[in-house]
């Protein structure tokens, strides 16, 4: 058998001097400076080399093969005259004897220079993925989230935990988001659906006497992109406890994650154990969201009792007004603006400001409708000379989540009041069991309906009987929070049938309901099932702190656009009518 290669493109040094090798890979680049002379680099998946041309013969095959051709190059290693201290291979060269063409680029012009392929359109670079990922800057975010998923399995294993995988193919389950379906050829007319999350499956592996589960779970979700989430599909760290609380959930993460950040992360500051708790109501009103970003040391302030007035609309009586002071702040007229205009096109809310001048006088925008209540605002807000005060009103709602678009936006806008470079974590506890769906306009649960309820079947039984407001119940659920990204959402898991069936019967969901929407768990818990809790944080996410991007789409191999579509692949597609009557479908109503 023929070797195909004696080093990789980043193994050369200069003790090779004088041996004969062979290296394989891309015609990265060719400059020829003539007389048969010319440098050519060649690149592979660990690095770059650098080739130089000394003669017709050799001249005449490198200048006839079109860039990120592949090729092979067998010849001797030499020292370089002229250094190039940016590269490990630097100090060494290849005097090649030959060049063979092992995989022809058959294009003259490619989409888009691979070494800087992130400055192209983001079709582009989708529809030629496999092009952009031979770009150094791409595949080493590739590889970064190889050596996380790796790290992340053996700090699991060695807490005892067990890799479970769990099935892809199953029933259509209420969770919160859009199933995607498979039809059952077997079946006609049922259908199957992929995973939102193995929450059932993992839980009924804790009532099957399995003490600690984990897996990196594939997960299926039919849901609009974000910049930190991406459509389709998405992975996390699926892991449950049996006989566990929510501290012992904390525990886990709080000693796998800070290594892992430390050691894979941009930033090398990280909190360490234990993290900050917050309960979901602080959070609300100190950061007006229940994902704050603690490198911000902004905070919002209610100031309804100081600032209502009749005088200016948003003010009056009823409305809820939220403000955030912005201590040394030296944004112009023009930057305010541009910031407030952002702010209303992310909270769907117009915002309002005014400043505190050198002088300590109010001045600028809303400040003629509260120039009478300068001592009472400077008191509540701490205000000092050159401070912007940014100001939301509304009904409660809108007005908490304008406020904390401001005190992101404000945060990213004043270096001053953000520490960029380093991972802050966060609890978010005691969310809502309950609340009222905008669309219904009845009580529906806030987020996991398999979550314990504070309080257990008591509490249930108090709402029941109208002794309390459901909407005050809480729930033993929590978010671990870095850098203002949900990293994933958990809980202490209802395993009581009993307290299950109370709980949806809130929500006018009866025992039938339960046990014909999740029959497998019902039976399962009558059978006795332990107490458990878990977690799943977003390994997509995660790699995404970690590399420092901003977008998911840069951790993932082959991402799909903001509309759910597969460029390169050309999926969705249509499918053969065969195929559809196999399957017992028809498709119509469908416009081309």
């Amino acid at each position: 058998m023929i070797q195909s290669r004696t080093h990789t493109c980043n193994e050369l040094r200069l003790e090779n001097a004088g041996e004969k090798v062979k290296i394989s890979g891309w015609l990265e680049n060719v400059r020829e400076v003539g007389n048969g002379f010319a440098f050519a680099i060649v690149r592979d998946f660990y690095g770059t080399t650098q080739v130089v041309v000394e003669n017709e013969e050799m001249h005449s095959i490198i200048k006839g093969i079109n860039k990120e051709s592949t090729i092979s190059v067998e010849g001797t290693v030499r020292e370089r005259s002229s250094k190039n201290p940016k590269i490990a291979t630097g100090d060494i060269e290849i005097v090649p004897e030959k060049i063979e063409v092992l995989g022809k680029c058959r294009y003259n012009e490619l989409p888009f220079e691979i070494n800087r392929s992130r400055e192209a359109d983001e079709q582009l670079r989708l529809k030629y993925r496999y092009l952009d990922l031979r770009n150094p800057a791409v595949k080493k975010n590739i590889i970064l989230r190889c050596n996380v998923i790796a790290a992340i399995r053996k700090a699991m294993l060695e807490h005892d935990f067990l890799e479970i995988t769990t099935p892809i193919l199953t029933a259509s389950s209420p969770e919160g988001a859009r199933d995607y379906l498979v039809p059952a050829r077997k079946a006609p007319g049922k259908f199957y659906a992929l995973p939102q999350a193995p929450q059932q499956f993992k839980q009924l592996l804790m009532t099957s006497g399995f003490d600690r589960y984990f897996q990196i779970a594939p997960c299926f979700r039919d849901e609009d992109a974000r910049g930190d989430r991406s459509p389709g599909e998405f992975y996390q760290l699926d892991m449950e406890m049996a006989f566990a609380t929510q501290d012992d959930v904390f525990s886990i993460l709080e000693d796998v994650l800070p290594p892992i950040f430390a050691e894979y992360g941009k930033y090398n500051i990280a909190s360490s154990a234990p993290f900050r708790r917050i309960s979901y109501n602080e959070s609300m009103e100190r950061y007006g969201s229940d994902k704050p970003d603690l490198r911000i040391d902004l905070e919002v302030k209610d100031i309804t009792e100081i600032a209502s007035c009749e005088d200016f609309a948003p003010f009056s009586k009823g409305n809820v007004i939220k403000a955030v002071a912005v201590s040394d702040c030296s944004l112009t007229r023009k930057h305010i603006d541009k910031l407030c205009s952002d702010v209303e096109v992310q909270a769907g809310s117009k915002p309002y400001w005014f400043r505190i001048d050198e002088s300590g006088e109010l001045a600028g925008g809303v400040s003629k409708f509260l120039a009478s209540r300068k001592e009472e605002l400077a008191k509540a807000l701490d205000l000092k000379p050159n401070t912007l005060v940014l100001v939301a009103a509304g009904e409660k709602d809108a007005a908490v989540k304008t406020s904390g678009v401001m005190l992101k936006m404000a945060g990213n806008a004043c270096p001053n009041h953000m520490d960029r470079e380093r991972y802050e974590f966060c609890w978010i506890v005691d969310f809502p069991m309950y609340e009222i769906g905008d669309e219904s306009g009845e009580l529906e649960f806030c987020h996991n309906p398999f979550s314990m309820p504070a309080g257990g079947l008591d509490v249930l039984l108090k709402a029941e009987r109208g002794e309390i407001d459901p909407l005050s119940i809480t729930a033993d659920q929590y978010d671990l929070v870095c850098n203002g990204v949900e990293l994933s959402s958990g809980a202490v898991r209802n395993h009581d049938p009993e307290i299950m069936v109370k709980a949806f019967e809130l929500v006018r969901l009866g025992e039938d309901d339960v046990k014909k929407k999740f029959p497998a768990m019902y039976n399962a818990f009558c059978y006795g099932a332990p107490p458990h809790a878990g977690i799943a944080p977003g390994i997509d996410r995660m790699v995404m702190l970690l590399a420092g991007e901003d977008s998911i789409r840069e951790i993932i191999p082959f991402p799909m656009n903001k509309n759910a579509q597969d460029v390169m692949m050309g999926a969705p597609a249509e499918v053969e009518q065969k195929q559809l009557d196999e399957l017992h479908l028809a498709v119509v109503g469908v416009e081309k």
